[in-house]
């Protein structure tokens, strides 16, 4: 039997949305097998995986509380990829966001003023755009690739993390751990929901999807986004500047993904410690793809990758299987995500010597 490729003359719209959907079918599939090779009951296990945490009344929150920094980097992201600049680094600038506007509850820890959260927001912002500017300048400057560039900086953030937490940020009466001081009540984000932890920075990535959405349907911006990335020489000739579009997405993409570290630290975590993100800023690389590159698709996705966490953390406790769970449920639907957008600009034919069969 003869499987071959033959290239569509225009891309699938139908396959571009349908692609998604069949990855996440196949991710199922294949954790389920993996359940059963573990020894565990495929149907129970994936009951426990997907289902379960969006029964619980009490988890349901925590859903939209995991979403929140994933959404708030995967827009920033995803503005970026369009344009062909892949910040792959965002994890480096969420650490510096939590560490710049988190900084400032052990630089003043008695303080009770009105203008430490918003100086805290602000910061964090400025951190992950610093920390952005530097493989937009290599890119730009001396035309280095940003993807390794950003990447590099995440490592040289998390020691710079570890440095601060075990040595001048330190707290002195935390029994030896590396923490920083608990947060006082003002540089904490404002709980919106009582009895849950549904906090400022939820409303503030809700927010930044309707912006988002903005920016690339209707502003000159998004349509220049939008050419650049997929006819860079008709974006030439239109006068487009490819190097201010870098400069811009990887800074707002610096600035949203450090905006979600101080979301982070300032709400669900209280404090800095070396474990302030399960990988948040790798993660949102899997949301903005599976959201399609649209704000509103990234806001599904980063549900779908939230549940990921939720999951994985009910089958630690009631199944018994590792923390590795996670990782490996989003690393399968990457790589399905990526086979099988093979379908947006192919067709699979199936048969023998002529084709007898086409996959459309």
């Amino acid at each position: 039997m003869l499987i071959r490729l033959e290239p569509r003359g225009v891309p699938s719209r139908r396959w571009a949305y349908g692609s998604p959907i069949l990855a996440l079918g196949l991710t199922l599939a294949a954790t389920a097998v993996i359940f059963a090779a573990l020894g565990k009951d495929p149907g129970r296990s994936l009951y426990t995986y997907f289902i379960a945490p969006l029964v619980s009344a009490t988890a349901r929150p925590e859903l939209l509380v995991k979403a929140a920094p994933l959404v708030l980097i995967g827009i920033g992201l995803s503005l970026g990829f369009r344009a062909n600049v892949w910040n792959i680094g965002a994890e480096g600038q969420y650490t510096l966001g939590a560490l710049a506007g988190g900084g400032l509850a052990p630089w003043f820890p008695e303080s009770d003023s009105a203008l430490l959260l918003p100086g805290m927001i602000v910061a964090g912002a400025l951190g992950g755009i610093a920390w952005a500017a530097i493989p937009a300048l290599l890119r730009t400057r001396f035309n280095a690739n940003e993807i390794l560039t950003s990447l590099m900086l995440t490592y040289v953030a998390q020691q710079l993390l570890i440095y601060l937490v075990v040595g001048p940020w330190k707290d002195p009466e935390g029994y030896g751990f590396p923490q920083s001081r608990l947060f006082q009540e003002a540089a904490t984000l404002p709980i919106l929901v009582p009895g849950t932890r549904i906090h400022l920075g939820v409303l503030a990535a809700l927010i930044m999807v309707g912006l988002g959405w903005l920016v690339l349907a209707k502003s000159a911006i998004g349509f220049q986004l939008k050419v650049v990335g997929q006819a860079p020489r008709a974006a030439r000739y239109a006068g487009f500047s490819q190097t201010w579009l870098v400069w811009l997405v990887l800074l707002l993409s610096g600035a949203l993904s450090g905006l979600a570290g101080l979301f982070e630290v300032a709400g669900p975590v209280g404090q800095l410690t070396p474990q302030i993100s399960p990988g948040y800023g790798f993660t949102a690389i899997i949301v903005a793809f599976l959201g399609r590159l649209n704000p509103v698709g990234v806001l599904f996705a980063g549900l779908i990758l939230a549940l990921s966490y939720l999951g994985g953390e009910a089958a630690q406790i009631e199944l018994g299987m590792p923390s590795a769970v996670t990782g490996i449920f989003q690393g399968i639907l990457l790589f399905f995500l990526l086979g099988c957008d093979l379908l947006i600009l192919y067709r699979v034919r199936i048969g023998h010597a002529p084709a007898i069969a086409e996959v459309r």
